[in-house]
């Protein structure tokens, strides 16, 4: 847990350090990121722990003393398996109770923490959101605080919907603010002022106007006052898949699933209503209203010029069906990973807990089998099993997430891989037998050789 820890720091460090946080701060910051590393400890914990404590009972000829006494290896591993099967029942309901809530408040606290000192967020080389209505970018910081910057870029948010329809490009910039003012002034040196002007007019639209001007200086003042309340409790709406127990996952995955099958099943009617085969179903043909010789095409009862007019409506009817289904098509593309993550979520909190039992089960017999203890050897197996199991199960998912595999398929793929390994170990060391028979390997191929030698 204490190595995952400190991967988290050096994860998040850049979110933490230089902001003037105080210990408990980020204290609690690592305690509600720590149950969310759970599903990573816990099974390696018990696979290690498992492999090193009968690894030792058997060099130490523990169970050879055992069994002597009438003691099976079965009846070793008994109270043991009670404990490892109470342990998954109550990772289960960690997973289902106390990992979302701890993934909620950790989220929840780390967007306090990215605005708890808006001048100090300004990092260089990206953009950095200050309030609700301003991206900054900016090359270079320099001077005593850090209040001059080069190569200013702000892309400025307006409206109800926030579009980003200005932009301001500046050479020079510098941040200056009174003591325990709500007010953070930028003043702009030597730049340009981009503006999209937004209109009704379809026509006007297409021609996508705007405004330039040049300035020499220009000053933006950034109301402060809701980033300075430096309020690191404050509750905020957020959303995520990991945030939701098992009752919470099974509804949401099916109202979402159906809204999304009905967003299909209207989008494709609309489709087939835009093609206007609906309007003409119900129209009896008459007979005797084609009057001539027979036609190869439908375009040759028509005129030159009315065929000309035929085809440039068709080819803008299909060009414009064809935009509505690529822009469709990227929308559920991104509505079907959501639907495939909340999938994986609910499955993710019943394999933690047969994670833990298969994995026990393959580091017990392992280690009865390879006769060593200790932090050597089985440390070494232990760490290449979870590797296995774990890099199987993040391809499994990222498959699962487009579509490639399903969702059900995808989380359970690695533990089943570990089943079977599981099972055939646990027979192995319950008759005495080693992972590898050597000597009957050997007696083989002697057979083998000297069937070939009478022939």
């Amino acid at each position: 847990m204490f190595i995952f820890i400190l991967q988290s720091v050096w994860l998040y460090i850049s979110e933490l350090a230089g902001k003037g946080l105080d210990i408990v701060i980020v204290l609690k910051f690592l305690w509600f990121v720590s149950p969310k590393l759970i599903p990573l400890v816990l099974p390696l914990t018990i696979l290690v722990t498992s492999l090193m404590v009968f690894g030792s009972l058997s060099e130490n000829y523990e169970f050879a003393a055992m069994k002597s006494n009438g003691i099976s290896l079965q009846r070793a591993m008994r109270s043991l398996t009670y404990f490892i099967l109470l342990l998954s029942i109550t990772a289960f309901f960690f997973a289902n109770n106390v990992i979302p809530y701890s993934e909620y408040k950790w989220l929840n606290l780390r967007r306090n923490i990215q605005q708890f000192k808006p001048s100090m967020v300004i990092a260089e080389g990206q953009f950095n959101q200050i309030g609700d209505g301003f991206n900054i970018k900016v090359s270079e910081k320099y001077g005593d605080n850090n209040q001059f910057l080069k190569n200013v870029v702000i892309h400025k948010k307006e409206g109800k919907a926030k579009q980003n329809n200005t932009v301001i490009i500046a050479e020079t910039g510098e941040l200056t603010s009174e003591e325990n003012s709500n007010t953070l002034s930028l003043i702009l040196r030597d730049g340009n002022y981009y503006d999209d002007i937004q209109t009704k007019d379809q026509k006007k639209k297409l021609r996508k106007p705007f405004a330039k001007s040049f300035f020499e200086e220009y000053t933006i003042n950034i109301d402060l006052t809701e980033l300075n309340n430096k309020d690191v409790e404050k509750e905020n709406k957020l959303s995520n898949h990991n945030m939701y127990n098992v009752s919470e996952l099974v509804t949401e995955i099916d109202s979402f699933s159906t809204s999304y099958t009905k967003n299909i099943k209207s989008f494709a009617e609309n489709m087939h209503y835009r093609t206007g085969i609906t309007k003409h179903m119900d129209r009896r043909q008459n007979k005797n209203s084609i009057v001539g010789k027979p036609t190869d095409t439908l375009l040759n009862l028509f005129s030159p010029n009315q065929q000309s007019e035929i085809v440039a409506i068709a080819i803008n009817n299909i060009k414009s069906t064809q935009q509505s289904i690529d822009s469709k098509k990227a929308e559920y593309i991104i509505k079907t990973k959501r639907l495939n993550k909340y999938e994986i979520a609910l499955h993710e909190k019943f394999a933690l807990a047969i994670a833990c039992i298969i994995l026990f089960f393959v580091g017990a017999p392992l280690g009865a089998i390879i006769r060593k203890g200790g932090m050597g050897l089985p440390m070494v197996i232990a760490i290449l099993l979870f590797l296995t199991y774990h890099f199987i199960g993040i391809f499994a998912k990222n498959s699962a997430e487009d579509g490639t595999l399903h969702p059900f398929i995808a989380t359970w793929l690695s533990t089943l891989i570990l089943l079977p390994l599981g099972v055939w170990l646990t027979i192995r060391a319950t008759t005495d037998q080693g992972i590898i028979d050597m000597d009957s390997f050997y007696q083989r191929i002697k057979r083998l050789f000297s069937k070939k030698s009478k022939v």
